[in-house]
């Protein structure tokens, strides 16, 4: 690499770390990790690097913005959360720009190219590939190739990405409605949803085994179902297929998320069967769809006014090339609403 062509770009793009962190090396201007002021500074002195004024000033810049990538702001749970988002960063001072990936990798990697090309602060991509159980490694390259220059928070999983992760804990939240259930009575409790390839399907089934076992109770490997989506329409189709199974009806059914209990309880209540009367229901996520069911559900939820705040504040900590923490968990909890009531005593 030949002097003359040697920017704070290239410095960042060597030393793995962003541009504003070189300026902040050579500026002094805020805190930054021995680890990495160390590998800036033998670079510096490798290439005899002295920036331009010019230069400096421009690698100070900070634009206050952030980006937001979600799966689907239709969703509820997206929607929610990025409303709480926006608040969290307007209270310190950034805004918000919002995109939505449809779930297409292809997608996510365009607009986080973009929002790197936009010089955003930081970047917090919500769903999508981060929820995937195996990581795809084309992908993770093509993310650290970004998170290399611009902090990249995710909400789940990519197994070699140069990631923070700040995500909800589906394994705590899983034992929460579990404890609930058994400890009310009920043994013959069906869990309908999910998808197998995803990271948080497989945490809340694992658990969900772990708890039948710890309690003495047997499991019913048939009571574990998909759903062909997320949405309420395939809530009632999956309940549609389990009614016409030759297998005993639960005394509770536990729904992957919000929109798919919905979908449950409405398939339910066609069938003539009552809730909770005849069944308790619950579920996941607790967004407005949980107060809204008729009736109203008991979820394992989050708080996410605070989980908004805790990603915005990460995000702004590391764009100001303050340590944060590589991994942090938001604890569930649970909200006790009508759907669910104890067990008769079974044989």
């Amino acid at each position: 690499m030949e002097k003359e062509v040697v920017s704070i770009y290239t410095i960042a793009e060597e030393a793995g770390v962003s541009p504003a962190t070189v300026s902040r090396v050579l500026t002094g201007s805020a805190r930054v990790s021995e680890e990495k002021k160390k590998r800036v500074l033998e670079l510096i002195e490798k290439y005899d690097f002295r920036p331009n004024a010019k230069a400096q000033g421009l690698s100070r810049v900070e634009t206050k913005v952030i980006g937001l990538l979600v799966s689907d702001i239709r969703n509820p749970f997206y929607s929610g959360l990025a409303v709480a988002c926006e608040k969290a960063a307007a209270r310190q001072g950034y805004m918000i720009i919002l995109c939505n990936s449809f779930g297409k990798k292809e997608i996510e990697l365009a607009y986080l190219e973009r929002y790197y090309s936009q010089r955003v602060d930081a970047v917090i991509q919500l769903g999508g590939a981060v929820e995937d159980l195996v990581s795809d490694m084309e992908y993770v390259e093509n993310v650290n190739q970004i998170a290399n220059k611009t902090p990249v928070l995710i909400t789940g999983r990519l197994d070699g990405a140069d990631c923070y992760q700040v995500c909800f804990d589906d394994g705590q939240s899983m034992e929460l409605l579990m404890e609930y259930l058994i400890g009310n009575g009920h043994k013959r409790i069906a869990l309908i949803g999910g998808n197998s390839g995803k990271k948080a399907t497989v945490d809340k089934r694992l658990r969900y085994r772990q708890m039948l076992r710890k309690h003495g109770i047997f499991v019913r490997e048939e009571y574990i179902r998909d759903a062909d989506g997320f949405d309420a329409g395939s809530g009632a189709e999956a309940m549609e297929h389990f009614l016409k199974a030759d297998v005993p009806l639960p005394t509770a059914i536990i729904a992957d998320n919000d929109l798919l209990a919905a979908g449950i309880m409405r398939s339910l209540q066609e069938n003539g069967i009552r809730i909770p009367e005849d069944i308790s229901v619950a579920g996941f996520e607790d967004t407005y769809i949980a107060q809204t069911c008729m009736p109203r559900l008991t979820c394992a939820g989050y708080d996410y006014d605070r989980y908004a705040d805790l990603l915005i504040r990460t995000a702004a900590g590391l764009a100001h090339g303050e340590e944060q923490p590589r991994m942090q968990m938001a604890e569930a909890r649970l909200v006790i609403r009508d759907s669910c009531r104890r067990a008769e005593q079974e044989p």
